[in-house]
């Protein structure tokens, strides 16, 4: 049985608040509906990090895409397998509607546990949700360098009932345009569909 699809423990994270990665006027400002959420936010930036293929992996060798990034683990029993079905499951349900447009949204899962997010056992991960999904890992120092500069945190638990460890973890899907600006959090707490819709809106 696919251990990514019945989780039995409950996984500790947390939203990123809104109101923490965006840079909003006073309240008595009015922002058209046209702008990005995300825009002018402090959000992104070039790192390298080893993807599921073993190689090194550069933000910036996706320029001229539209890129998607969530921070978690391929171990979590239940948030991240969530957030990643219907994250991806929005991106294939836009892909059909517009497979160019599609084409151009990289999406990315970074595996934030370093002692289990392999390479080989990020790509069993990724390969369950989306065959253009890239996993991405790397030591703690910079993968703590890295989460930093997405407004994302990660922490190792307490010891799980029957063995092991949960990973606290933020558990945003950020949406970044082609020149590495941020757009949008993806609605996954609303499933499939409102990602997909969250894409018509931004990726042209």
């Amino acid at each position: 049985m696919n251990r990514y699809a019945m989780p039995r423990l409950k996984s500790l994270s947390f939203a990123l608040p809104l109101a923490a990665i965006t840079m909003l006027g006073g309240c008595g400002d009015k922002v058209p509906a046209e702008r990005p959420p995300l825009e002018g936010a402090a959000l992104g930036g070039d790192f390298t990090l080893t993807s599921e293929d073993g190689k090194p992996l550069s933000w910036n060798d996706f320029q001229g895409k539209y890129r998607t990034i969530y921070f978690g683990y391929t171990f979590c029993p239940d948030v991240c397998p969530v957030d990643t079905q219907r994250a991806m499951a929005g991106l294939k349900q836009f892909e059909k509607a517009h497979p160019d447009l599609g084409a151009r949204v990289q999406p990315f899962f970074v595996g934030v546990d370093t002692q289990r997010d392999t390479p080989e056992v990020l790509r069993e991960f990724t390969d369950n949700f989306h065959p253009r999904l890239i996993g991405l890992t790397g030591d703690e120092k910079t993968l703590t360098e890295v989460a930093a500069k997405f407004a994302a945190s990660f922490s190792k638990g307490e010891p799980a009932p029957g063995g092991g460890y949960l990973v606290n973890h933020t558990n945003v899907t950020l949406l970044f345009g082609p020149k590495g600006e941020p757009i949008a959090t993806l609605p996954t707490d609303e499933g499939a569909e409102a990602v997909a819709a969250e894409l018509e809106k931004w990726v042209h």
